[in-house]
């Protein structure tokens, strides 16, 4: 139960960095952490002590499976999470670097005000 706390603590942590803080870097992180925060809850809602692999090997029953079988289902979700949120991490990192370049800053606040 503690881990679940702990998780909540995490996606609360990075909501804060989204809401709080002005720097593009800083809410890069905020977001990174939030979605770190949803896998580390989607691995415990999937995780079983005792758990074995959903693979039924020769001399296994069909009964144990379902007895001891981890859900495979939060592990497939995770692994594409993680690899769709690289994808997107590259692209929020690669947008940061073009705002840089043509206003010199990181500040959102003087993002906008040089904008106009």
């Amino acid at each position: 139960m503690i881990l679940y706390f702990l998780t909540l603590v995490l996606f609360v942590m990075g909501l804060y960095c989204l809401v709080a803080k002005k720097n593009i870097i800083k809410k890069i992180i905020g977001i990174v952490i939030t979605e770190y925060s949803i896998n580390l809850f989607l691995v415990l809602v999937g995780w079983r002590k005792g758990g074995i692999a959903p693979i039924l090997l020769k001399g296994m029953q069909k009964s144990e499976i379902v007895e001891k079988g981890v859900d495979p289902l939060p592990q497939a979700l995770v692994l594409t999470s993680i690899v769709i949120g690289l994808g997107v991490l590259a692209l929020m990192v690669s947008i940061c670097l073009r705002l840089y370049e043509k206003y010199k800053t990181f500040d959102m606040s003087e993002i906008n005000r040089l904008r106009g």
